[in-house]
């Protein structure tokens, strides 16, 4: 009797076991997301775009010996100020002052041929005027006096050459500057106009730097423009103005980007320093500047997402970026002042998605109370 009653018992409670087993569990709620938020104003906005440069000097010179030989000494070394006619390097002259001498013996022997030449020539047109001698032995008198004469020529000529040759023995600076650079050391032999010396000119100087190609086309919008860039010297806060002077003509093979050289003026920079050129955009009226994470691609086109406090969902917006300015974005059509846009947490968001603010999550205010960040127009 009590068996019977223990497996009834048993038996609706196995049934039920069995159809909760058979039944699907319930799908989990989606998850609130939580996103950052900012409120977008109107106004005028200017991008900017910052290039590093480096200062270097107008005028920058390779300076080589004009004939070969051993360099001997060097008399500067990197960073130092040389005056004009100051002595950088001298080679080994030796045979060069002996070019020299050779060529001072064949001037001798030249004058010595030309005063023998001119003394046959007077004693002969003496026996010519007594009638002992023709006309043609007269002639060939003068003519071997006329050839004693260019060879006399060329070997005072070949000596000023040996001479320039033994004194391009010392290379001389010929403006005053920094060395910037050396390219020799003494006991190299070196080619004739092999650089020796690098040296810096004294005098105007220049802000160096690159540009990407999709930029060079508005930089030498501003070639010749005074004040057309800012100079904002490394370590420095104050940005002085400076002028696009040159921008060269085929962008360099390695970095496909183009140099630009802009003129520094008076401006108070260092010979090597570091600093950064900024360039300022054509500014967009009306336009809205948001983080680069703010906007998305989506079907080939760019959106942000809307934040809708009252139903605290999300919907996508399709916008027309106007450009870049470093880590943001300035958006030219799409939004209105007023309108609230996820600028952090865009990657996990789908259409109607209920999301709260970040900062509601992180301190406990209530989502309306969250504070937003506005762009001021600039």
């Amino acid at each position: 009797m009590n068996h019977r009653l223990a497996t009834s018992a048993l038996v609706p409670l196995v049934l039920s076991l069995a159809l909760a087993g058979c039944s699907r569990p319930e799908a989990p709620a989606d998850p609130v997301r939580a996103v950052r938020t900012q409120v977008v104003a109107d106004g005028t906005q200017v991008a900017s775009h910052e290039y590093a440069a480096e200062i270097r000097a107008r005028t920058e010179s390779r300076l080589g010996f004009r004939v070969g030989g051993k360099l001997q000494s060097r008399a500067v070394n990197l960073g130092d100020p040389v005056r004009p006619g100051q002595v950088l390097a001298q080679l080994d002259g030796q045979d060069l002052r002996l070019g020299q001498d050779a060529a001072r013996a064949a001037l001798s022997a030249a004058q010595t041929q030309l005063d023998q030449a001119s003394a046959d020539f007077k004693r002969f047109k003496e026996l010519r005027d007594q009638g002992f001698i023709g006309a043609a032995e007269l002639e060939r008198r003068e003519t071997a006096v006329k050839a004693a004469r260019a060879q006399w020529e060329q070997a005072r000529a070949q000596l000023a050459v040996q001479g320039n040759q033994a004194s391009y023995a010392s290379l001389v600076a010929d403006a005053a500057g920094v060395v910037t650079g050396v390219e020799a050391e003494p006991g190299q032999v070196v080619a004739a106009g092999a650089p020796v010396v690098r040296l810096a000119h004294d005098g105007p100087r220049d802000a160096v730097f690159s540009v990407p190609e999709d930029r060079v086309g508005a930089i030498r919008a501003l070639l010749g423009k005074a004040g057309g860039v800012r100079l904002l010297p490394w370590g420095s806060q104050d940005a002085v103005p400076a002028t696009v002077r040159e921008v060269a003509a085929a962008a360099d093979p390695a970095t496909r980007t183009f140099l630009v050289k802009a003129d520094t003026g008076t401006a108070p920079v260092r010979l090597g320093q570091t600093a950064s050129v900024r360039v300022d955009a054509p500014p967009v009226d009306g336009a809205i500047r948001l983080p680069l994470a703010a906007v998305v691609e989506s079907q080939g086109r760019s959106m942000v997402w809307l934040f809708d406090r009252a139903s605290m969902t999300v919907r996508q917006q399709p916008v027309t970026v106007a450009g870049a300015d470093g880590n943001q974005v300035l958006i030219a059509q799409g939004l209105k002042p007023g309108d609230e846009v996820v600028t952090a947490g865009t990657h996990v968001l789908t259409p109607g998605q209920k999301v709260k603010p970040f900062s509601a999550l992180a301190g406990g205010a209530p989502a309306a109370s969250a504070p937003s960040a506005s762009v001021a127009a600039r």
